[in-house]
This record gives structure tokens, C-alpha cells and sequence, in this order.
């Protein structure tokens, strides 16, 4: 009788209506967390100006890391709940967390108006983000999988791993079309709160499509027949037959599918952005091209994963990554600051001295002057003025910029000195917009969003059928939020502090490769395949 009335409910919702209310939801989700993200260099002067800008940037990247922190905290509290009482309201009860919050930070004074309060209060709303977001996806995919037939969930999920790109999508075309509007002063000054205020209309509507919903048949049919979970988190972590497939899961897939996700889209956005110097709407419209001709790619690879399988698709994304980034972010920088490219060849620089007298170029609280030693001046000026260098012992802080090297002499006019010589060199001081060749920057774009498609196309099919029905929820969030909330999620503040600690603008890149070839050997080792797999065995 169960099965009678689990396969009544499916014929009572569409699966375009399930899909797409589903999808759109967590669309608005995701346009909500991904906001900061793309306005990172401007809140980083909104909130933490009390710093140099390096460490500025930094910090706000650790305030945006800060809501992956909690991501699997949040997986874990709903995760909870939705095994316990269902699929539906738990992902109503996260969309709500997560609208009011975002509106909230259009609200927020700057550190100009309340001082240190203004960045504790940001980062208190990250976290609530942060844990809304972590109950709402693993909701979701669940959701959608235990509406698909046999042999379709990889192309059903698909739609779902849709909503992260298209939620920044649309971020992207909020952010570029407000800026475009207001110009560039306005939208630094004010305009940029437009954004978050507006997703109080996104929340309303979003609540009110998902209310349409019914609950999960497959789910329906487990607590019919009483087979539901008394205690979810005891059963998916407790014990090791599960808690081993949660490592698998997370080590074996999830990692790598994180740091491509991050590289590919918001890495290479602040990558353009920060390091290459290119001027915020123009990186934004770029990126936003790019993702779009890569989104159906996540359709292609879902469906593509009911044919061949999920985990060939997935690791061999975090092994094409993994051999080529180092090439296409030279390739980046070619395109988008050929100044900047020939300065490199042409002109590179080298601190030559002892690294006992040099500072990790790093400033969390805004006191630390940067003028003591030739080391720390010349690599101050260096990363204020974003030029890259190398370092070789030996010595006392002189600078080579090409075939000509500067003495140290007088600090207090070192650093000009230093700047006047690197500007002769032709480290320009920003992208040239007319000698950026956009399309090559589209093209090499869509590459790293194309590997995004791969890694996480067929990811949540991957992650809904390792796990058994009555603790699905529970056990497929906390993998995919500690892998996405943490190797994820830290990749842009952990890549730039090693930029910052090395000068080596590609030295950042390693922490991607590395997790990313971790999780191809681990994953051929010890992943199982899960295609064939019945949601109901």
C-alpha cells in the first residue's frame, strides 16, 4: 500500500514543476550567499578599512570564508531535522534564514559609521548564511533525486547543481546592472547595498513556490512503513560502515569537486580582479559570459553520468584541472594585463635578503608598519602596488627590477624610490581596457568553468545514492558542506595569503592542484560507483 501511495504522490507534481521550484529556490539561495563574493574588494573598503589593503582583502575573504565554516554545522542541524521530519519544511525554514540575513547586510553601518562593529556584525550575518545554506542544498538535491526514475537522476540532480552557477549568475547581472547604472563612485558609496535589500523580494517569492511542493514520496514511503530514523546522527556517524562512506565521499570526491568549483568561478573572478587588475564590471561581465555558455554543460555532464557513471566524470575534471591551471592562469594574465605579462618576462623582480629580517606581508589589525627593515619595505611596496616578485637569500632587502638593481639606502625614501622603478619597468598600475583581449579571457573562462561542470554535474546523483533513505540527508550533507564549506570555501583567502607570503601571483594555484590530484587517487582507490544503485535497496 506504501508503494501504491508513494507512486499516487509522484503523479500529483510534475517532475518540470518538482525541478523547477526546487531549483529556483535554492537559484535565490545561492544569489543571496554569493553576493559578498562578488563585492568582496568593495566591502573589504566598507568594513575593514582600518587595515592596508592588503590585509583588507584578506580579511574580507575571511569573512566570506567565515559562511563556509559553518556549513557543516548547519548541514548537521538539518540535516538532523530533515530525516526526522521531512524534506519540505526544512528547506523552507533554511530560505528563511537565509533571505533575512542577506537583507540585513544592505542595512549594516560601515567601519567609517560604528567602527570594529560594523565587521563583527557582518560576520555574525555570514554565519547565520553559513548555516542556512548548509541545511539547504543537501534538502534539495535529496528532494529532486527521490522524485527521479531509475537511470535519470544524474540529468534530475543536474538541474540542482545548475543553481549555485546561475545563483551567481544572476548576482552578476544584478551587481553589473546596478553598477552600469549608477557609475562606479555611487555603486562603491551606496549603490552596492541595492543587491542585498532587494533579495526580500526574492525571499517572498521563493517561499511561496516552495510551499507548493508536496513531500518526498520515497521519504513518504519510508515513514509510512515506519522505517524512518530515530537518530540520524548516531546512525550516519557513529558507525563506521556509514562513517567510512562519509570519508570516502568527502576525501574521495567532494575536495576536489570544491576547490574546482571555487577556482574555476571565484578564484579566477578575484584573480582577474585583484591581482590582474582588471576593473570590477568589466572582470563581472566577463565571468558572467563565460558562465553562461558553460551552465548547460552541468546538464550535459548529469545526463552524461546515467550513461558512463559518476565518478569517472568527477575525477577526471579534478585531474584535467589539476595539469592545466598553472598554463591557463598564465594564459589569464596574458590576455586580460599583457603589460603585466611582458613586465614579468621582461623585467622580473627579485628581494634579495636574509628571510629573517623579512614579515609575512600580513596585517589583521591595522598597527603593523611595514618600515624597519630593506625586506619589509621593498615587499610592502611590492604587494601594495601588486608587482610580482621572488625572493633570494642573501642580502639586505635591494630590489632587481629586470637588469638594474636598487640599494637600499635611506628607508623613509626607499619605498618611492622602489615604486618609481617598477613603474619604469612597466608593471602598470592597472589593466589597460582597450589591450585586454576579451575573447581569448572568455574562452580561457569558459575552460575553468567547464571543469566546474564536470566535478559537480554529477555530484549530488553521486552523494544521494551512496546513503541509505533514513539518513540520506544527514549523511550526504555534512560530506559535501565540509568539502565545499571548507576546502571550498577558503580557497580564495588561503590562495591569496600564500600570493602575499610568496609574491608569486600563481603561487596560490597550489592549494587546488594538490587537494585536487588528493581526491583523484583516492577516489580511484576507494569511491564506489553508484549509478545503478536504487534509491529504495
Amino acid at each position: 500500500m506504501a508503494t501504491v501511495e508513494a507512486g499516487e504522490a509522484r503523479t500529483r507534481q510534475s517532475p518540470a514543476f518538482v525541478i523547477g521550484a526546487s531549483s529556483l529556490g535554492t537559484i535565490f539561495e545561492w544569489y543571496d550567499f554569493y553576493l559578498y563574493g562578488l563585492l568582496a574588494t568593495i566591502i573589504s573598503a566598507q568594513f575593514f578599512s582600518g587595515v592596508n589593503d592588503t590585509t583588507a582583502f584578506i580579511l574580507a575573504l575571511a569573512a566570506f570564508a567565515a559562511g563556509f565554516a559553518v556549513r557543516p554545522f548547519g548541514a548537521i542541524l538539518f540535516g538532523r531535522i530533515g530525516d526526522l521530519v521531512g524534506r519540505k519544511n526544512t528547506f523552507l525554514v533554511t530560505m528563511g534564514i537565509m533571505g533575512l540575513s542577506t537583507f540585513l547586510v544592505g542595512l549594516l553601518p560601515s567601519y567609517a559609521s560604528i567602527g570594529v562593529a560594523a565587521p563583527i556584525l557582518l560576520v555574525a550575518l555570514r554565519l547565520l548564511q553559513g548555516l542556512a545554506l548548509g541545511g539547504e542544498y543537501g534538502g534539495a538535491a535529496t528532494y529532486v533525486a527521490e522524485h527521479a526514475p531509475e537511470g535519470r537522476r544524474g540529468l534530475y540532480t543536474s538541474f540542482i547543481q545548475t543553481t549555485a552557477t546561475l545563483g551567481l549568475f544572476a548576482a552578476l547581472l544584478v551587481v553589473i546592472g546596478i553598477r552600469t547604472a549608477l557609475g562606479e563612485a555611487e555603486f562603491a558609496a551606496w549603490g552596492w547595498r541595492i543587491p542585498f535589500l532587494i533579495s526580500i523580494l526574492l525571499l517572498g517569492l521563493s517561499l511561496w513556490i516552495r510551499l507548493q511542493l508536496e513531500e518526498s514520496p520515497v521519504f513518504r514511503e519510508m515513514k509510512d512503513a515506519g522505517e524512518g530514523s530515530k537518530a540520524p546522527l548516531t546512525e550516519a556517524f557513529a558507525r563506521w560502515p556509514n562513517l567510512k562512506l562519509v570519508l570516502i565521499a568527502l576525501v574521495g570526491a567532494v575536495a576536489g569537486q570544491a576547490v574546482i568549483w571555487y577556482a574555476g568561478q571565484f578564484y579566477a573572478l578575484f584573480f582577474l580582479e585583484k591581482t590582474l587588475k582588471v576593473d570590477g564590471a568589466t572582470a563581472n561581465i566577463l565571468i558572467a559570459i563565460a558562465l553562461a555558455l558553460a551552465t548547460p554543460f552541468f546538464i550535459l555532464f548529469g545526463w552524461l553520468s546515467d550513461r558512463i557513471g559518476r565518478k569517472k566524470i568527477i575525477l577526471a575534471g579534478c585531474a584535467l584541472a589539476a595539469l592545466t591551471y598553472f598554463p591557463l592562469f598564465g594564459a589569464l594574465t596574458s590576455a586580460a594585463n599583457p603589460a603585466l605579462a611582458h613586465a614579468q618576462a621582461n623585467a622580473p623582480v627579485i628581494v634579495h635578503a636574509d628571510p629573517a629580517t623579512c614579515s609575512v606581508q600580513f596585517d589583521p589589525i591595522g598597527r603593523t608598519k611595514f618600515d624597519k627593515t630593506g625586506c619589509d619595505v621593498a615587499k610592502s611596496t611590492l604587494a601594495k602596488a601588486g608587482v610580482p616578485y621572488s625572493s633570494e637569500p642573501g642580502g639586505t632587502g635591494e630590489v632587481t627590477v629586470g637588469s638594474r638593481q636598487l640599494e637600499v639606502g635611506d628607508l623613509s625614501t626607499y619605498g618611492k624610490r622602489l615604486g618609481e622603478a617598477v613603474a619604469e619597468a612597466g608593471y602598470p598600475a592597472k589593466a589597460d581596457p582597450a589591450a585586454i583581449n576579451k575573447p581569448m579571457v572568455v574562452a580561457i573562462l569558459f575552460i575553468l568553468a567547464l571543469y566546474v561542470t564536470m566535478v559537480y554535474g554529477p555530484i549530488a546523483a553521486l552523494l544521494v545514492e551512496l546513503f541509505p533513505t533514513r539518513i540520506r540527508y544527514t549523511s550526504m550533507s555534512l560530506p559535501y558542506h565540509v568539502g565545499n564549506g571548507w576546502f571550498g570555501g577558503f580557497l580564495p583567502t588561503v590562495a591569496f595569503a600564500m600570493v602575499a607570503a610568496t609574491g608569486d601571483i600563481y603561487y596560490g594555484l597550489w592549494y587546488p592542484i594538490v587537494v585536487a590530484l588528493m581526491t583523484v587517487i583516492v577516489g580511484l582507490l576507494f569511491l564506489p560507483e553508484t549509478f545503478r544503485r536504487r534509491l529504495t535497496d
